[in-house]
């Protein structure tokens, strides 16, 4: 127990200084303060493929924005649903909204991006706003985001969004798979102009036209699942500059509702998150179930084979460095202190959606996503 002892507390110091660093190096965007001389028109594009639930909330808080000049283009990706009939009966009262009844999916493209790509022909903007139909915008989100995109000079600026936690199941798994995301954008790389390193938020991806068409918009990541982060890749192979950023200040999401919601929702690009590597996927299960799950059972081990009173406190320094990091996730997804408790189970089940989106990938090669299933 004391190798294991030793062991688990040297991982946790090493886990925590590296959070504690990269957090050092996250930009968060804050309100609007001081208004800009002129905005320019920006077109947001939303891709919705069976989004009943959330539509309208998402682009209602769009259509309201403190902005002078935008247009909201709805791509509806052939739902089933009823989001065709909701977009349509706000038109009337927004002549800013453009309504795109989607074409049906062609060989060689991804649902997601072709949508998307369907709405960039569409835009008249000098600006481009890609997000998804499940958020929720605050009025002063646009012009906050144009002013840090103006005064920064950037090409791509990629934000986070605020996340809302409904069930147990999104409380226990969610900040788990949240931090994780987090704590692998390597933010001082990210946004090096110099560094090759790259992460984009399919939430929120707002472009500089001119740059989007410079970098082949979506047709060049027509094949891909993690399409958002090779967008922001492709800005920073061609030399252009980006920023990721915290916007949970700007907007909100709840991505999914239930575990089953969870699973299929993450298992589709979790494996293609760890670059198709086995040893990666083992690797980065380890260490999130080694930090957050493992000190719980150190400690009690050290109590049952009382291994002595100095490797016991030890052992639950390791377990209080934990439980103060997990404190810090709650704090920043506005969560309460509770569901530091929930977090060794949210462990549990992020592994195994990582193994289980191994074997879709690897063995049965596919990913399925609303519907739709890609041989991969």
């Amino acid at each position: 127990m004391i190798f294991v002892t030793t062991l688990q507390v040297f991982l946790i110091v090493l886990v925590v200084m590296y959070l504690s660093t990269n957090m050092l190096y996250l930009i968060k965007i804050d309100p609007i303060k001081n208004e800009l001389a002129s905005y320019p028109d920006v077109s947001i594009c939303i891709p919705a493929r069976n989004e009943e639930r959330d539509i309208r909330a998402c682009v209602e808080s769009l259509l309201h924005q403190d902005y002078p000049k935008l247009e909201v283009i709805v791509v509806d990706d052939n739902s089933t649903d009823e989001t065709e009939k909701i977009v349509r009966s706000m038109k009337e009262q927004y002549p800013n909204l453009v309504f795109i009844p989607g074409e049906q999916l062609v060989s060689g493209w991804l649902g997601k991006p072709y949508a998307l790509h369907q709405a960039y022909k569409e835009s008249r903007g000098q600006y481009l706003l890609f997000t998804d139909a499940d958020l929720v915008y605050q009025p002063y989100a646009l012009k906050s985001a144009m002013q840090t995109m103006i005064s920064r000079d950037l090409d791509l600026l990629t934000l986070m969004p605020s996340a809302i936690f409904g069930s147990f199941w999104e409380r226990a798994v969610q900040p788990v798979i949240f931090g994780f995301i987090a704590a692998l954008t390597r933010f001082q790389k990210v946004n090096n102009p110099t560094c090759k390193s790259a992460m984009g938020f399919g939430a929120f991806l707002l472009f500089k036209k001119e740059s989007y068409q410079q970098i082949g918009g979506h047709q060049s990541v027509r094949k891909e699942i993690l399409e958002d982060v090779m967008l922001a890749k492709n800005i920073k192979l061609s030399g252009l500059c980006m920023l990721a950023a915290d916007g949970k200040k700007l907007f909100s999401i709840r991505m999914y509702h239930s575990l089953e919601e969870i699973w299929i929702g993450w298992r589709k690009n979790m494996f293609l998150a760890m670059k198709g590597s086995i040893a990666k996927t083992f690797y980065y299960a380890s260490i999130v179930l080694c930090f957050i799950l493992t000190p719980y059972f150190v400690v009690i081990g050290n109590i049952f084979f009382g291994v002595g009173f100095v490797w016991t406190c030890i052992s639950l320094l390791g377990l209080m460095l934990t439980l103060i990091t997990s404190l810090f996730l709650c704090f920043e997804l506005n969560l309460k202190k509770r569901n530091v408790f929930l977090f060794p189970l949210g462990a549990i089940v992020m592994a195994a959606i990582m193994m289980n989106s191994m074997i879709q990938i690897l063995i049965f090669g596919r990913a399925e996503w609303r519907g739709r299933t890609y041989e991969m």
